[in-house]
């Protein structure tokens, strides 16, 4: 008898009183448990009960909150703050698309290398195992991060330039004028 997959994405509705209810499983559920359908790659969309309105993001912001607050923080005060700032910027969309890329080459290298470490009996690194690989090479990670990180600051600064230069020859030939300087006036 073979297994199918279920690829049906899992709908949860999240009612006026907070609670969160799983379709599938026809039961209430806590954010905890929505945090281990990520976990487990499962797709979902939490939905307003009420308007249908897509709630999903906000309850996986709800969920980095929690883990944000509990714990190791990943975000330092700064990038948060840096992140916020983007917002409403002109370069938000491409912010956005630039973290998105970062993190899938991020999870990309560690899957490869989750692949790559199999120990001697066929059975993947426990945590343990992780956690003593990650003291030994830290620093060799670290370095390839820092190495990756100037590589792609390098090149986003590369591509900014190349939008300046292709900005000043399509506009460059327009006549616009340029407002004169008034120098400040010191008023006491």
């Amino acid at each position: 008898m073979s297994s199918v997959k279920k690829t049906a994405e899992r709908l949860i509705k999240k009612y006026p009183n907070r609670r969160l209810y799983d379709t599938q499983t026809s039961s209430y559920i806590t954010l905890t448990d929505v945090k281990q359908l990520v976990l487990d790659s499962e797709p979902f969309t939490v939905v307003d009960a009420k308007s249908n309105e897509d709630l999903t993001r906000s309850i996986l912001l709800q969920i980095i909150l929690e883990e944000e607050a509990s714990g190791a923080p990943m975000f330092s005060t700064d990038m948060l703050s840096q992140i916020i700032r983007y917002y409403g910027h002109a370069m938000q969309g491409m912010m956005g698309t630039y973290l998105e890329k970062n993190i899938q080459a991020f999870t990309d290298i560690q899957r490869r290398l989750t692949a790559s470490t199999m120990n001697f009996d066929g059975k993947t690194f426990s945590p343990e195992m992780w956690t003593q690989f990650m003291n030994v090479q830290a620093p060799i990670m670290q370095g390839m991060m820092n190495n990756y990180i100037d590589q792609s600051k390098s090149l986003f600064v590369q591509m900014q330039e190349q939008m300046q230069n292709q900005s000043k020859n399509l506009f460059g030939a327009f006549p616009f004028a340029v407002p004169p300087v008034t120098p400040p006036t010191d008023k006491k």
